[in-house]
This record gives structure tokens, sequence and C-alpha cells, in this order.
């Protein structure tokens, strides 16, 4: 957990314990005066360009947000303004895990990287910044059709199971952004970690659910495109944040697609522009192609495929029987007959629950060696087992203390003396626990009596299996925190010289003090020492509109920069 102070308001009080060790306290005072300036231009020229092609609630979000242009956001003053809208917004370090953005999502928190795009990287950058999550993200969910929209996303996406090769791509592509974004990288290391992403991405195979998931949350959340086909507006954060595609991508180049259920299984590179977006129709339908796509999700089918699903994913998730019984573990076998499980084990630390809720007595710490159990119908009982009252089950035998025989239909054999029995809160039977047991198929033994007790699940079929555990009582530290972190750039002693001229100039410009003869002097040093800043001579124009021969000085220095042409000019029309 973080070792500072959280200030929290009242959706941030809710956030369950495991999540907030990844909240970073927000480094404001880190922040160079030239990374204000990046931030000043990105929103001078976004909002110029975006106010004509934008969904219309972008430009009031942006004020409902508590978001100006003059300076980086504070979290805590986002926080205060976020809360009227059922949102909170924490600092967190670059990308953060899938399944954890989106729980934090589920929970109505918009989740901002700390980190700000250097000016290198002003146009776009792949890396999560606090321009593409604040000013992209933000505005957009005071449209509350659309804040529904993210929190059912979280909610689903954080159910969702991965594979083993999406957690490789998350940390190569982790890798790659940390580099891109510090100007002390070399080519070579770049280069390196450019073609382990690409190579992943070529190589994924069969698209997991979380692979499906971060596919529809890149064409909608992201990229995404709102209206007609002819006159789409932007909404979607990746756009509304990058000069550059939110211009590029209304062009006819650009391949428009209507929004559907197929976008899940397009896949995206973050090192380039993209070649086609989806265009919804509306907020309504993006809401209704995610209720689609959940429905063919195993939190929602569970069966055998859930299961392998589990297994396969070799990472912590959960299986819920039709008795309410949740068995939480990293799942290592299932055994099947008909395309039906007939017996299911977890490997490693394990836990029970019912409505999330961990049962007493039942958390990792008793089943450390793992849990398994048959599933399905009992031989001669014409309902459910977990469905029998205590005199139903006296009638068939199953009579605490004493020794019992369970024969179920798949062929699993189980016999032992029955120590108790547990049921849930609506009545419902969830486990019978026996001493001196035996469980068999066949000839194939799946428990000892010398093992020790054995809890036998209750349940006639496998309803759900979702990513993550029931209950987090038994798994508060949740995931791991990356051990990859972004280092401090290194700034030279020409470099802190002259964010020390940003620093004059912000100076002067929010106290409207303007020393004409200290501009002219910091404009000189620029032109003899800086070629390659253009972004601090618009800063100096933009003080300079009272003294014209000096304006025109500038303006004329500026347009000789052939190698920020576009942005100069754009600069130039803003500034």
């Amino acid at each position: 957990m973080s070792e500072f102070k959280i200030e929290l308001n009242s959706i941030t009080k809710k956030l369950p314990k495991h999540l907030q060790k990844y909240i970073v306290k927000q480094p404001y005072a880190e922040y160079t005066a030239q990374d204000q300036a990046v931030w000043r231009y990105v929103m001078k020229a976004n909002i110029d360009y975006l106010q004509h092609v934008a969904h219309e609630s972008f430009l009031p979000g942006l004020a409902k947000s508590g978001i100006t242009t003059d300076e980086i956001p504070q979290m805590e003053g986002m926080n205060r303004i976020l809360k009227d809208i059922g949102w909170a917004a924490v600092a967190v370090d670059g990308f953060i895990p899938p399944a954890v953005f989106m729980e934090f999502q589920a929970n109505n928190v918009l989740v901002i990287s700390a980190d700000i795009r250097t000016i290198e990287h002003i146009k776009y950058t792949p890396a999560p910044d606090i321009i593409h999550e604040s000013a992209g993200h933000a505005p957009i969910i005071a449209k509350k059709e659309y804040s529904n929209y993210l929190k059912v996303f979280g909610e689903i996406g954080a159910k969702a199971i991965s594979k083993p090769i999406d957690d490789q791509l998350f940390k190569a592509i982790r890798h790659l952004s940390i580099l891109k974004e510090n100007p002390n990288s070399s080519k070579k290391e770049i280069d390196s970690a450019t073609e382990t992403v690409e190579h992943l991405q070529k190589n994924i195979g069969q698209l997991s659910e979380m692979a499906k998931v971060r596919n529809l949350h890149w064409w909608t959340v992201e990229y995404g495109l709102i209206g007609s086909l002819e006159n789409p507006k932007i909404y979607g954060a990746g756009l509304l944040s990058s000069i550059s595609e939110s211009q590029e991508c209304l062009e006819p180049d650009i391949s428009k697609i209507p929004y559907s259920l197929k976008a899940a299984e397009v896949n995206f590179d973050i090192t380039t522009a993209q070649p086609q977006l989806f265009v919804t129709e509306s907020f309504k339908q993006l809401n209704d192609v995610l209720e689609e796509f959940a429905s063919t999700m195993a939190f929602k089918t569970g069966g055998l495929s859930g299961i392998n699903k589990l297994i396969e994913s070799e990472k912590l998730g959960t299986v819920q029987l039709s008795s309410g019984l949740q068995i939480s573990g990293i799942f290592a076998r299932v055994l099947h007959e008909n395309n039906q499980p007939i017996y299911f084990q977890s490997s490693g630390p394990s836990s029970l629950s019912c409505d999330n809720k961990e049962l007493n007595g039942h958390d990792k710490s008793y089943h450390q060696d793992g849990f398994g159990s048959p599933v399905g119908s009992i031989v001669g009982l014409e309902k459910s087992l977990e469905d029998c009252s205590d005199e139903e089950l006296a009638k068939i035998g199953i009579i605490v203390n004493q020794n019992i025989e369970i024969n179920f239909d798949s062929g699993v054999h189980v016999n032992g003396k029955l120590i108790s029995m547990t049921r849930s809160v609506s009545g419902k039977l969830l486990l019978l626990t026996f001493d001196e047991c035996k469980v068999k198929l066949d000839k194939q033994t799946l428990f000892e009596p010398e093992w020790g007790t054995y809890d036998m699940a209750v349940g006639e079929t496998i309803t759900s299996c979702f990513a993550g555990p029931a209950s987090y009582q038994s798994f508060e530290d949740g995931g791991e925190l990356s051990s990859e972190k972004p280092e401090a750039i290194i700034y030279s002693k020409e470099q802190l010289n002259l964010h020390s001229h940003y620093k004059e100039v912000k100076s002067m410009r929010e106290n409207e003090n303007i020393d004409s003869k200290r501009l002219h002097e910091i404009f000189k040093n620029l032109q003899t020492n800086y070629p390659n800043d253009w972004l601090l001579s618009l800063e100096i124009l933009e003080l300079s509109k009272d003294d014209q021969e000096f304006a025109q000085k500038i303006t004329f220095y500026l347009k000789k920069l052939t190698n920020f042409k576009g942005l100069v000019s754009k600069g130039l029309d803003l500034y």
C-alpha cells in the first residue's frame, strides 16, 4: 500500500484495499515549467480544433471536471469537482494491469498517469499521461449515459479471463512506453522493445476474454467515433488528447466502420496510427454491444469451457456453482464427460465464499494445498442436492455423524463420515464436510482418508467462471506491482537553464508583470543556445503583442524552424 495519505472523497473511501497500492502521489512539484507549457499548448490546440469535431459533451465536460487550459490539473482539485458527478480520480504510475484498470473503473474511479509527455512527443505519446487521461477521459464521463457505460465496462472487464501472453504483452507495452517517454533512452533500446511488442501482437493466437475486452475498450473508450459514418464526432480519449490523430482520424483515408461486436476481434497496434476506426450510432449502442459481448463470457456461461479458460489463464480465478458456492484459486485440472465437468481441482491456496463473502474457516490458509470436488447430479435423486432440506437428505441417508455414500451420475463415488453441513443464508446446501473420506472415479483415486478432512462442494452445475477471487479477504495483496518503474529524467545543465527561462516567462504571464527587456534577453539566448526549442518562443510571443517589432522578429524566427513547421504554424494561430 502507498505510504502517503490519500485525500479521500465519498468515492475513493469505498475503494478496496487491494487497489490502493496502485495509487501514487501526484508529483506536482516535479512538473517543470516546460511541462506546464506543453500542457498549455496541447490544451489550446485541442480545444481550438475539437470544439468543432468532438462530441457535444466535450467542452462542457472540461468545465465540469475541473480542468483548465493554463495548468496541469491537481488531483485533489479534480476530486472535489468529480464527486459531484459520482466519480473520483487517482494518480497511478503509467500502465497498470488491465484487470486492475477495469476494477478502478467499476468503482467509478478514473486512473490518471502522473506523468506528462515530453515536448519531443507533444503530438502523440504511446504512454499514458495526464493529458490523455484527464483531458481525454474526464470530460466525457460527465455525460451520464457514457459514465454508466464506463462503470459497467469496468465491472465486466474485471471478470474477464486472460492468457499468459496477455500478461507478457502488457509488460512489453509498459516497458516500451517507459523507454519512449524517457529522452535518455537509446534508439537500440527502443527498437528492441518495439520489436518485442510487435512480435507478441502478431503471435497472440486465439484471443482471450481480456484481449477482446481490451479491443472493445480501445475502439470505444480510447479511439471511438460517434454519429454517422459520413460526419462522425470524436469521443475516444486517445483521439481527444492527440494533436495529430484527432485531426488525421477524420480524413477519408482512415476507414470508418459501423461499430458492432466484431470490434472485439480487431487487434490494434499502439506503435502506429490506426488504419481504421469504429463509429457508434449512440452511447446506447455502446451499452447494447457490451451486453451482447458479456453474454458470451465465462462469468455468464460457466460450464466446461469456463473452467478450461481459468486453467489456461494460470491465474487466480473463481468457479461458482449452482448452489452459490464460490471456489477461488488457481485451477489445475477438470475431469469431464459428455462435454460437462464432473470434477475440478485447484492447486495452491484457495478459499470458499458465498455472495462474494468468504465462509468462516475456509480461507486460503485452511485450503492451502488446493480444493477439489465433484460436480453434477446424484444417482436416484430427482432434485438438485443443493435444494434438499435436512429432512429430504435424511430420507436418502445423508445424516450428520453417520457414514454415508454419495454416488454421482458421472461415476464419482464419495464415501466417508459426514461431520457437518454448511448452508447459505438463503438455505442452499453449500458444503458437506467428511472425515475418513475416500473419493474415487472408477479406478482413479481423487481423495484419500489420510489426506485429512474432505470438504465436498455442493452444486449440480458450474454457473460462472471469472478472473480474480470472489472475496479479497484471503487475497488482499491482489496482483503484483510492476517491478519496472519510469526512471526520473536526468536533465543536463543546459536543459535546466532552459527550464528556468520557461519558469520566468510563466511567472510574468501569471503575475501580469511583463519585463520586456528580460524577454528580449531570453529570446536571444534561445536563438543562440536552443535552436530546437520552439515552444518557449511562442510563450514569449504571447506576452509581446504590444511590441509589434519584437513580435514580428519572433514570428520570423519561428517560421524558419522548418522541422517543427506544423506545430509552429498551429502555435502562431493560437498564441
